[in-house]
């Protein structure tokens, strides 16, 4: 099937991944997380995108952000990768890429999906056996949302604000939100939603962007549609 046409807007949440080369780690060290994390905090802001939540695996990174112009993710991805490859390779004496090719996003509908997709990306390392609750893991954005510390590259989005009127009501309420897990097919579902550039929400919400947009959001197979029954029977040969 082919690749649905990259879609990013304005003022609307997406869900980002990149990951290394041929699963390859794209952090060895702390130092090397941290610095990451900086570069990304400084692009970020340069670039005008609000960071909703993230996790740093050793090979991949997985963010949930807004941007302020359509390009600005796409700006923040590519100043982010070009200056932390030239760091990475002068550090360990390297060259090449370090990047399975370009970053995958999907737009995400905000109101169904948004507080899943949180959860999704600071439960990874628990699903990876890495820790054993997700703010014990030092490289994600989960103890900022459970209150353990507070976290600069983090513009917390409305719709987390809106789990209570006080920080303790937002933390717990989180915290109840975590405790539930993610079920498999959502798991899967943003998985493959990010890796296929699809967009991910209601039917009302994929039809408000292709109107908005002009662009096809489901992907059809390659080659002639098949027939309906009717245009079948119209190109049967005439009875003898």
């Amino acid at each position: 099937m082919a690749r649905l046409p990259r879609l990013m807007l304005a003022g609307q949440a997406h869900h980002v991944i990149q990951r290394g080369n041929n699963h390859q780690p794209i952090v060895l060290d702390d130092a090397d997380r941290q610095h990451y994390l900086n570069q990304l905090h400084e692009c970020a802001a340069t670039q005008k995108v609000a960071i909703h939540a993230y996790v740093l695996m050793d090979n991949h990174l997985h963010l949930l952000a807004t941007p302020e112009v359509d390009q600005g993710i796409s700006q923040m991805m590519q100043a982010l990768g070009r200056r932390y490859v030239v760091w990475f390779n002068h550090k360990y004496g390297r060259s090449g890429t370090l990047w399975e090719g370009r970053f995958r996003a999907a737009l995400i509908d905000s109101e169904r999906y948004l507080m899943a997709c949180m959860r999704y990306i600071e439960l990874n390392p628990v699903r990876a056996g890495m820790c054993a609750s997700s703010e014990a893991y030092p490289w994600s954005s989960c103890a900022h949302h459970l209150g353990r510390r507070s976290d600069p590259l983090i513009n917390d989005h409305a719709l987390f604000w809106s789990l209570g009127n006080t920080p303790f009501e937002r933390e717990l309420a989180y915290r109840e939100l975590l405790d539930q897990g993610l079920p498999e097919p959502e798991r899967l579902q943003f998985h493959d939603s990010a890796m296929k550039g699809r967009p991910i929400g209601s039917a009302e919400f994929l039809k408000s962007l292709a109107d908005k947009t002009l662009l096809p959001l489901v992907l059809r197979p390659r080659g002639r549609p098949r027939k309906t029954q009717s245009e079948a029977e119209l190109n049967q040969p005439d009875p003898i």
